[in-house]
C-alpha cells in the first residue's frame, strides 16, 4: 500500500472514531439536561429539618415554633395541619411533609430561606408518599407522643373524607382585619417576611417590627396586596 493511501486510511479510522464518540456522549447530555429539570431527592426534607431542628420532628423548645421543620402555629393551621394534629411537633414526620409540601408549593424554597440553601434544594418539592420519608417516619416517632400522633391521623383522615380537604391554603383568602397598609412595597404571592428582608438588605424581624399592624400577630402569614413599609 503507498504512503498517501496509508495517511488516508488513518484519517478516515480516526474521523470515524470521533464520530461514534459523539453519537455516544449525545444521550449522556440529553440525561443531564432532563436531569436537572426534576423535582428535589426526597432526602431534602431530612436536610433542611437538620438545620432547623437537629432533625427533632417532635421537637417543641417555647420558641413559637415546632417540628422538625420549624412551623408557626400559623402557617401550620393554613396549610391544614390541624387535620393531622393542633401543632407540628404532635404531628409524625410525614404529616409534616405532607404540609411542608403545600408550603414550598405556595411560597417556593424561601419559606426555610437559610436551610434550604444550605440543603441544596432545588425544582419541585417531593412529597409525603416516598418509601424512604415512610419508613423514616415510623422510626421518628417517640414513646410520649406515639399515641396521640395515631389518634390525631384518624380523626385527621375522618375529617378529610367528610370535608374534602383542598390543597389551597386558607391564606389565599385575605381576613377583613388585615390592613393593606399604604407602605412602599407590596407583597407579591410566594413573598414571605424572610425573602422580601433579604431582597432589601434587612432582617424579617426589623420588617415585622416596622409593618406589625398590617401583618398581625403571626410573622408567617402576610397576604399578597398588603403594602410594607421597608
Amino acid at each position: 500500500m503507498s504512503e498517501c493511501a496509508d495517511i488516508h486510511t488513518r484519517t478516515s479510522s480516526r474521523k470515524t472514531a470521533v464520530l461514534a464518540g459523539a453519537i455516544l456522549l449525545a444521550p449522556l447530555g440529553l440525561l443531564s439536561a432532563t436531569g436537572n429539570a426534576t423535582a428535589a431527592d426526597s432526602g431534602v426534607w431530612d436536610r433542611i429539618a437538620q438545620c432547623e431542628s437537629g432533625g427533632n420532628w417532635s421537637i417543641n423548645t417555647g420558641n413559637g415554633y415546632y417540628g422538625g421543620l420549624q412551623f408557626s402555629a400559623g402557617t401550620w393551621r393554613a396549610y391544614g395541619g390541624t387535620a393531622y394534629a393542633s401543632t407540628a411537633d404532635k404531628a409524625s414526620k410525614a404529616q409534616q411533609i405532607s404540609v411542608a409540601t403545600k408550603v414550598q408549593n405556595a411560597q417556593g424554597w424561601g419559606a426555610w430561606p437559610t436551610c434550604s440553601a444550605r440543603a441544596g434544594a432545588s425544582g419541585s418539592a417531593p412529597g409525603a408518599g416516598s418509601s424512604s420519608a415512610e419508613s423514616s417516619s415510623a422510626k421518628s416517632g417517640s414513646s410520649k407522643s406515639g399515641s396521640s400522633k395515631s389518634g390525631s391521623s384518624k380523626s385527621g383522615a375522618s375529617n378529610s373524607s367528610q370535608s374534602g380537604s383542598s390543597n389551597a391554603p386558607e391564606r389565599s383568602t385575605a381576613p377583613t382585619s388585615r390592613g393593606t397598609g399604604r407602605g412602599d412595597y407590596t407583597v407579591r404571592e410566594g413573598d414571605t417576611l424572610s425573602t422580601i428582608a433579604t431582597r432589601h438588605g434587612l432582617t424579617w424581624q426589623r420588617v415585622y417590627a416596622a409593618n406589625k399592624a398590617v401583618v398581625g400577630g403571626d410573622p408567617d402569614l402576610i397576604v399578597p396586596g398588603q403594602r410594607l413599609t421597608l
